[in-house]
C-alpha cells in the first residue's frame, strides 16, 4: 500500500514539473516575443503599451527599484496604466514586486525592480592570442565570466568556424539554457561597423557579415562591436563613473585605440569607425605601420612596438634581464617588458618610460580638443602603473592647454581582462532593452 501511494505522489511530482516547465517555457516565449517585436508590429493602444513597457524596464535598468509614483512621475504616464503594466511585467517574469518601502509616514508604498534571473545575455571578445566569455543578468550582474587561452586568431575560415565552435561550447555549458540568452555581443580588434555587424580587418571575403554568421551559427541575436569601444562602454558603466559623462578610454594594447564617450554615450561617428587614434601620423619616421601608411602613433608607442624595440636595443648589446629570453629564441612579449621594468630592469624602464612621454603628448591633442571630464589608460601598458603615468601626465601638462589640463582626471583602468566581453553584454542587452 505505502508503495502503491509513494508511485503517486512521484506521478504527481513528475507531472506538476512537466506543468511548470511548459509554462516557464510559455513564459520565455513570451519574453523573447516581447523584446524582439518591432514597433511597426503593432498599432494604437498596443503600441503604446509596448512603448511604455519599454520605457519602464529601461528606467528602472539606469536607476534601480523605484515606486508606481516613481515612474509615473518620470514617464508622465496616469497611475493606472502604469500600475496595470507594471503588473503584466510582473506576471511576465521581467519585473519584480520587492514589497513595501519605508516612509516617512502615510501608506507604504510597494518598489519593484528588473527580474535578475527570468533572462540572459552573452559577452564575447575575440583577441589576438585568446577568446574571453561573460554571461550577465538583466542587472549586468556577472554570472560567469571564463577565457579560452589555446586561440591564435587568424584571417581564415578554419578560424572562424573554430570561433563560432568556442561560443557554442560556452552556450552549451554555460549553466544557463540557451533560449533564456536573448543576445550576446561580440567584439573583436579593427574596423567594425556595428550597424551592418561587418568587420573590415577580420573574414571580409565572405558575403555574409560576421554577425550573421555568428547568428546563424549560435541561433542567437548578435550584435558586432570594436574590442576597444566595448571595453570603453565597460569602464563608463561598471566602474561607477555616473558623474562623468564625457571620458576618453585610450587602449594601450598592442596596438593603440581610443574610445569615446560623449553625453554618456558611445561616440562611433559617421561611419562608424571613430577610435582609430593609433592610425593619427604622429612621426616623421619611415616606419611602416600596419595599415599601410608611415609615421603613425601606433609605430612608436604600441605594445608591438615596445617589443621591436626591446629586441633591437638588445641586439646591438644593450644589457636587460631579458637577454637570456632573446638569446634562447623566444619572442619579447609587452608583459615581459612590463615585468622587467617592475623588477628594475633599466632597458625597460627607459622604454614604457619613452612611450609614455610620447603618449601623454597625444593626449594633450586629444584632451585639446574633447575637454573631457576623465581619461582611462587601458590595455597591457596600464599594468606599468607609474612608469608609464607618470612621463604620460608630465607631458600631457606640459603640452595641453592648462584650462584644459587642469579640468581633466586621469586614472588607470578598474576593469579585468574580461572588460570587451562584459562591454559588449551591456550593448546587446542596451540594444534589446530599447536603452
Amino acid at each position: 500500500m505505502f508503495l502503491k501511494f509513494f508511485i503517486l505522489y512521484l506521478y504527481r511530482i513528475r507531472l506538476l514539473k512537466k506543468s511548470f516547465d511548459v509554462e516557464e517555457e510559455k513564459n520565455l516565449v513570451l519574453l523573447k516575443d516581447f523584446f524582439n517585436q518591432q514597433d511597426d508590429e503593432t498599432k494604437g493602444i498596443s503600441h503604446k503599451n509596448l512603448l511604455i513597457k519599454r520605457g519602464i524596464i529601461a528606467y528602472m535598468a539606469v536607476n534601480g527599484e523605484c515606486t508606481i509614483a516613481e515612474l509615473t512621475k518620470e514617464l508622465h504616464v496616469s497611475v493606472p496604466t502604469i500600475t496595470k503594466l507594471v503588473g503584466d511585467l510582473v506576471t511576465e517574469n521581467i519585473v519584480t514586486d520587492n514589497g513595501k518601502v519605508e516612509t516617512a509616514g502615510g501608506r507604504r508604498p510597494n518598489v519593484f525592480g528588473l527580474a535578475n534571473t527570468a533572462i540572459y545575455f552573452a559577452g564575447v571578445d575575440i583577441g589576438r592570442d585568446s577568446i574571453y566569455f561573460v554571461l550577465t543578468d538583466l542587472k549586468n550582474n556577472v554570472i560567469l565570466s571564463t577565457i579560452e587561452s589555446t586561440f591564435e586568431l587568424a584571417d581564415n575560415q578554419q578560424c572562424l568556424a573554430r570561433i563560432c565552435q568556442k561560443i557554442n561550447h560556452f552556450l552549451d555549458n554555460c549553466g544557463v539554457e540557451r533560449n533564456k540568452i536573448l543576445g550576446m555581443g561580440v567584439c573583436i580588434a579593427g574596423r567594425v561597423d556595428s550597424n551592418t555587424g561587418r568587420s573590415y580587418m577580420y573574414f571580409t571575403s565572405n558575403h555574409q557579415s560576421l554577425r550573421e554568421i555568428i547568428e546563424e551559427q549560435t541561433g542567437v541575436n548578435v550584435l558586432l562591436e570594436n574590442d576597444t569601444r566595448a571595453r570603453c562602454y565597460a569602464e563608463y558603466f561598471a566602474s561607477g563613473n555616473k558623474e562623468e559623462s564625457n571620458i576618453l578610454y585610450l587602449h594601450l594594447g598592442r596596438g593603440v585605440a581610443i574610445g569615446i564617450v560623449t553625453d554618456g554615450k558611445l561616440y562611433y561617428g559617421k561611419s562608424g569607425f571613430a577610435g582609430e587614434f593609433g592610425h593619427t601620423p604622429f612621426f616623421n619616421n619611415e616606419i611602416i605601420c600596419a595599415c599601410g601608411k608611415k609615421g603613425c602613433l601606433e609605430t612608436e608607442v604600441s605594445g608591438i612596438a615596445i617589443e621591436g624595440k626591446m629586441m633591437r636595443q638588445i641586439q646591438q648589446g644593450v644589457n636587460s634581464i631579458l637577454r637570456e629570453k632573446y638569446d634562447a629564441g623566444e619572442h619579447i612579449h609587452i608583459d615581459d617588458i612590463i615585468s622587467a621594468a617592475k623588477n628594475d630592469d633599466n632597458l625597460s624602464i627607459e622604454l614604457i618610460e619613452e612611450a609614455g612621454e610620447k603618449i601623454g603628448k597625444s593626449i594633450a591633442f586629444l584632451i585639446n580638443i574633447f575637454n573631457p571630464e576623465l581619461v582611462i589608460i587601458g590595455g597591457n601598458l596600464a599594468q606599468a602603473g607609474d612608469y608609464l603615468m607618470l612621463p604620460l601626465k608630465s607631458a600631457t601638462n606640459k603640452y595641453s592647454l592648462n584650462l584644459v589640463y587642469k579640468d581633466t582626471k586621469f586614472r588607470l583602468s578598474q576593469m579585468g581582462a574580461d572588460a570587451g566581453a562584459l562591454g559588449a553584454a551591456m550593448l546587446i542587452r542596451n540594444k534589446i532593452i530599447g536603452l
